[in-house]
């Protein structure tokens, strides 16, 4: 998928499921494509991307920056008339996962650790988060080993959800866009240890729920919004 300017590669961080006031549908949307953009948009700009009415837009920006949730200034004046407005997310505001404030400075530690000290960063984050996988594949499977490689991959995308990865998989499970990271920061620090530790985990979890884990693949930053998990098992 291209990247047509409209935001940053990759996935969002993980938001809090309590935290914060409670948005309707359409003023999370518009808060999700603040976070997507990284830097400030119009309001001509955004409803145009969403296919919405300025006037529409414009309420939803004005109440999120109420709720202290987007910022708002104006763009450098361009020759006549007014400056337009532009607006971009409050990243102080956006509230992390408690799961994530509980170990993403443990992790981005341990990556660092991993970076550096081993030989093989890669293949040692690899096994270390297919240990992980298959410690959380069997600390919460509630039914045997699936019968169906589309129910283990439906399975993985169901742990994936519950660990805050947000993904979004096609009706057969055999590929999802991660649309939020747990470990957003660490995974842009140190890219090549984190996101290996998230691929091993998704392979420790398919060993645990009869899926193949050796035909998956991840993608990091692949695409405007989220990385690419692919679970290319037959069935």
């Amino acid at each position: 998928m291209k990247n047509r300017g409209l935001g940053p590669l990759g996935p969002a961080p993980v938001r809090g499921g309590t935290a914060g006031p409670r948005l309707s549908g359409q003023r999370a949307v518009v808060l999700e494509r603040l976070q997507q953009a990284g830097t400030p948009t119009t309001i001509a700009a955004l409803a145009a991307e969403l296919g919405a009415h300025q006037n529409t837009v414009r309420e939803h920006l004005d109440a999120l920056v109420g709720l202290g949730l987007a910022v708002r200034g104006q763009e450098k004046g361009r020759g006549r008339g007014r400056p337009a407005w532009i607006y971009a997310a409050a990243i102080d505001n956006v509230e992390p996962d408690q799961r994530v404030r509980d170990y993403a400075g443990l992790a981005t530690a341990l990556a660092a650790h991993i970076a550096r000290a081993s030989d093989d960063p890669g293949a040692a984050a690899l096994d270390a988060g297919r240990a992980w996988g298959r410690e959380l594949a069997a600390g919460r499977r509630r039914e045997p080993a699936s019968s169906t490689a589309a129910a283990a991959r439906r399975q993985v995308i169901d742990l994936l959800r519950e660990l805050g990865f947000d993904p979004l998989a096609d009706p057969a499970a055999t590929t999802a866009a991660l649309r939020r990271c747990p470990l957003l920061d660490a995974a842009k620090r140190y890219p090549g240890v984190v996101c290996q530790v998230h691929l091993g985990m998704v392979r420790g979890a398919m060993d645990m729920v009869g899926g193949d884990p050796q035909r998956t693949d991840l993608l990091p930053f692949a695409e405007r919004g989220a990385c690419r998990l692919r679970l290319l098992t037959d069935g």
